[in-house]
C-alpha cells in the first residue's frame, strides 16, 4: 500500500515536472467580473499562490475588463493574498464594462496586457465574463481559462459554481428566521430568492427549509394550482406557510403580484413578502466554497502551463474537469428533476 502511494507520488511529481519543462507561461493575469460571489477571494488566493509555487508572475487586474482596458494592474505575491480566504466579495473589485463589448475596447485591453507582458488570463465570473473571454481569445488568440463564480449555479459544465453553497446557506438561515415570525402570527410569507434563469437556489433552499411551495422558472405552477396548494396547506392545520419564489418564476409577473392575487382569492390569509436580494451574495464563504475555489485556482494555473486555453474549470462528480467555454456560455445547467419530485412529495 505504502509502496503504491510512493510510486503514485513520484509519478505525479514527474508529470508536473514535464508540465513545468514545457511551460511557456511566465506571467498570468487574474480578474473577477460580473456579480460578486463568495469564494472569489479564495480563488484569487489560489491562483496567486499556485503561480508563486511554479515561479510564475501573477498580475491582479482590478475592476474586471474595465480595469484591463485602463491598465489597472498590480503585481500580486503570495503575501498579497494573506487572510482573504474567509472574506466575501472580491478584493480585486468587479465592474461591468460596456467598452469591452466593442472591438476598440478589447484592442485597448490587449495592448495593455502585451505592454505588461501578460501571457494568459484566469477569469473568475459567470457567463457574461466567459463570453467576453471567449471573444477576446478568438480575436487575439490570447489564452484564457475560466473559473465559474456565480451564486446562481447556472453555468453548464460544472456541478457547482463558486458562491452557490454559501448563498444556499444564507438563504436557508434567513428563511428559518422568517418562519419564526410566520409561525408567531400565522402568516403566509412569499420569500423571493435570486435565480433569474434557473431555480437552483429556490429549489434547494426550499427543500432545506421545509417550504410549503417552491416556484421556479423551469416549472410554471400556475395560479390555480398555487391556490389549491395553499388551501391544502391550511387544511392540515399548519401555523405558517412559506412559499419560496425564484426571481425568474413565471407564475406571476412578480412576487408582489402573487401576494395580491392570494389576498384577493383566499380569505383569512395574512400575507407578507420578503425579498432576500443581495444579502445572498455577501458573507464569508462556506468551507465547501473555500475548498472548491482552492482546487479550481490550482487547476486553472496548471492547465495554462499545460497549454490549455479557452476552457473553464468545472467539477463533475467531485472531479475537476475542463469544459469548453463556448459550450458553457451557450446553455444553462438543468434543474434537478428528482429533487422537484421530492419537494412535491414532501409538500403535503
Amino acid at each position: 500500500m505504502f509502496k503504491y502511494l510512493r510510486l503514485r507520488y513520484k509519478f505525479s511529481n514527474f508529470a508536473l515536472e514535464l508540465i513545468i519543462m514545457g511551460n511557456t507561461i511566465k506571467k498570468v493575469g487574474v480578474l473577477t467580473s460580473g456579480g460578486d460571489a463568495p469564494g472569489m477571494n479564495a480563488a484569487i488566493r489560489s491562483v496567486v499562490r499556485a503561480c508563486a509555487f511554479y515561479k510564475i508572475e501573477c498580475i491582479g487586474i482590478f475592476r474586471g475588463y474595465q480595469g484591463m482596458i485602463e491598465g489597472d494592474f498590480k503585481t500580486l505575491k503570495s503575501k498579497s493574498v494573506n487572510y482573504i480566504i474567509n472574506k466575501g466579495g472580491t478584493f480585486l473589485k468587479s465592474a461591468r464594462s460596456k467598452k469591452f463589448r466593442t472591438k476598440e475596447g478589447r484592442k485597448m485591453a490587449y495592448d495593455h496586457l502585451v505592454k505588461e507582458g501578460v501571457d494568459a488570463l484566469v477569469l473568475i465570473g459567470g457567463d457574461g465574463t466567459f463570453t467576453g473571454g471567449m471573444i477576446f481569445n478568438q480575436e487575439f488568440n490570447f489564452p484564457v481559462i475560466g473559473i465559474p463564480g456565480t451564486i446562481d449555479n447556472d453555468i453548464l459544465g460544472t456541478n457547482f459554481t463558486l458562491g452557490y453553497d454559501t448563498a444556499l446557506n444564507t438563504a436557508v438561515e434567513a428563511i428559518d428566521k422568517i418562519r419564526d415570525t410566520a409561525s408567531s402570527h400565522k402568516r403566509l410569507f412569499f420569500v423571493e430568492v435570486m435565480g433569474r434563469d434557473v431555480g437552483h437556489i429556490a429549489l434547494n433552499a426550499g427543500v432545506g427549509s421545509g417550504a410549503e411551495e417552491i416556484l421556479v422558472p423551469e416549472e410554471n405552477l400556475g395560479l390555480d394550482r398555487l391556490l389549491e396548494s395553499l388551501q391544502k396547506s391550511r387544511k392540515t392545520g399548519k401555523s405558517s406557510t412559506i412559499v419560496l419564489v425564484a426571481e425568474g418564476d413565471k407564475t406571476g409577473n412578480n412576487v408582489f403580484e402573487l401576494r395580491d392575487y392570494v389576498e384577493e382569492n383566499l380569505e383569512g390569509y395574512d400575507v407578507r413578502v420578503s425579498v432576500l436580494g443581495h444579502m445572498q451574495r455577501g458573507g464569508a464563504p462556506s468551507c465547501f466554497d473555500r475548498v472548491l475555489a482552492s482546487r479550481m485556482g490550482v487547476k486553472a494555473v496548471e492547465s495554462l502551463m499545460a497549454g490549455k486555453k479557452n476552457v473553464m474549470v468545472g467539477t463533475i462528480n467531485n472531479k475537476l474537469e475542463l469544459y469548453p467555454i463556448e459550450k458553457a456560455v451557450k446553455g444553462h445547467s438543468k434543474i434537478d428533476e428528482e429533487l422537484l419530485r421530492v419537494s412535491d412529495i414532501l409538500n403535503i
